[in-house]
């Protein structure tokens, strides 16, 4: 690599958290955002049958918008939506059994404070509330006839920055974290669970004020 070509390299990356951004977050500022997410769940269970319940995780896109309701002040309102399949394991039903698959829709609306650092990196930390539907289960057969998970409400915490890339552009990085529980009910209740999902969502996208 070519020592021009490294000191350009250098000079883009410097310039990304030493420049200054024209505008802070001010009141009344509008950020939208787009996002590739991870989707991990961090999932127990508690079952009729013995054993636990396992989910898979996932990649979805994501959008998400962001008022500023004062100087630095945020709400953010999230919108993604994910499907899961669930497995029994190590419950009567055998040490690992298809149970089905669920669509998960967690609105989350969070309370943010964006720092102000006076480089092109703005960290911010939130915390809010989502309601969760479960929807379009399909429950695996065989055995298994009859798959429900119960709507509910949860809590999150977050932890992201925006990093300037334009004057009113910027690079999004986003760590969640979902508090979200659920009954599970099989085959008409003749199986249950407490389902505890607490999905971790990594997040990385682009987003743009308005």
């Amino acid at each position: 690599m070519s020592k021009k070509l490294m000191a350009a390299i250098g000079l883009f990356i410097t310039s990304l958290f030493i420049s200054e951004v024209a505008a802070a977050q001010a009141q009344g500022d509008l950020f939208i955002r787009g996002r590739a997410i991870y989707v991990m769940p961090e999932e127990s269970a508690t079952t009729s049958i013995g054993g636990t319940v396992g989910l898979d995780n996932q990649i979805v896109p994501e959008v998400d918008f962001t008022y500023f309701i004062a100087d630095n002040i945020g709400l953010e309102l999230i919108a993604a939506t994910t499907k899961h399949n669930a497995v029994g394991i190590n419950t009567a039903l055998g040490a690992s059994t298809k149970l089905g698959s669920v669509w998960l829709l967690p609105p989350t609306l969070s309370l943010q404070y964006h720092m102000q650092t006076g480089t092109g990196v703005k960290p911010y930390v939130g915390a809010g509330v989502n309601y969760t539907f479960f929807y379009s289960e399909k429950a695996a057969g065989g055995a298994i006839t009859d798959f429900n998970l119960n709507d509910s409400f949860g809590f999150s915490l977050q932890v992201g920055a925006d990093i300037e890339l334009t004057e009113n552009t910027f690079l999004n990085v986003d760590v969640k974290k979902l508090f979200l529980k659920t009954d599970v009910i099989i085959n008409g209740g003749g199986v249950t669970a407490d389902l505890k999902i607490n999905p971790w969502i990594f997040g990385v996208g682009i987003g743009r004020k308005f």
